[in-house]
């Protein structure tokens, strides 16, 4: 672990938090490994039912670190990756954003760019300060997305649209990336922890079970024809039918009581 990704846990929720601030929040190998680490503990963790991914200072994540790839604590140095010079980047954190179940909330407190970028379009669910801006300045670098971008951004915004935003390198306000549907919400940043934060009870007050069933129906549905989904569906409805929090869902409705759900 390190100190520049802090990882804490309040209730239901789990928040990861970039702390570079001096340096726009980029992103060396080992806080890629710190960050992938936390991920999987979060997703293994019955208490924690939403993660929450921001960052300290002005920006959320400007991207890679470069100076660190020059200096060997970036991806192709060792970076605390086990001293191989290598890291996997199949077990890169854009990679489990999409592998994991439990539902991902980016609270972006500012700019998003490059890597940054693929991080914020992995969460399911983004927020943005009306600071915020997200930079697609990949083509401008003479590069391409780091990690999942061309797969991602077509998904969320159509073919055309993304086809603009790369070819153009260019950059959004939040209130762009919202008329884009990239982000679902943008409020004045003092006001981002609380929005965050009451999205995220929203979604922990429900059976996480359902909720992460539903993710990962989600998650299928994105490579299979609709008969094969449906009878996914079925087949997940069926365990869902055996769970106390199923029965707990049906009482509340009938007792016209706000449900209590445990994951069981």
């Amino acid at each position: 672990m390190t100190d520049e990704l802090l990882y804490t846990i309040d209730g239901h929720v789990a928040t990861i938090t970039f702390n570079r601030p001096d340096k726009m929040n980029t992103i060396t190998a080992r806080m890629l490994g710190a960050m992938s680490t936390c991920l999987l503990e979060a997703d293994a963790d019955p208490t924690v039912r939403v993660i929450v991914i921001t960052g300290n200072g002005r920006a959320w994540c400007a991207g890679l670190d470069v100076a660190a790839a020059a200096s060997g604590d970036g991806i192709g140095g060792d970076g605390g990756s086990g001293g191989n010079g290598e890291f996997n980047l199949r077990d890169a954190p854009p990679v489990v954003l999409h592998k994991i179940d439990t539902p991902t909330i980016a609270a972006l407190n500012g700019g998003a760019a490059g890597y940054g970028m693929d991080l914020a379009l992995g969460c399911d669910i983004r927020i943005a300060a009306s600071t915020a801006k997200l930079s697609a300045a990949y083509t401008a670098r003479g590069l391409v997305p780091e990690s999942g971008g061309t797969w991602l951004l077509p998904r969320i915004v159509g073919w055309s649209k993304a086809a603009e935003l790369l070819y153009t390198a260019r950059t959004l306000t939040a209130a762009d990336a919202a008329d884009l549907g990239l982000v679902s919400q943008v409020v004045e940043p003092d006001d981002l922890p609380a929005a965050t934060a009451a999205l995220a009870q929203e979604i922990a007050a429900n059976a996480p079970l359902a909720v992460r069933a539903s993710k990962r129906l989600m998650r299928h549905a994105m490579s299979e024809n609709l008969e094969d989904h449906v009878h996914r569906q079925f087949l997940a409805l069926l365990q869902l039918f055996r769970t106390n929090d199923f029965r707990e869902g049906l009482m509340s409705y009938i007792e016209k009581r706000p449900a209590e759900f445990h994951g069981r």
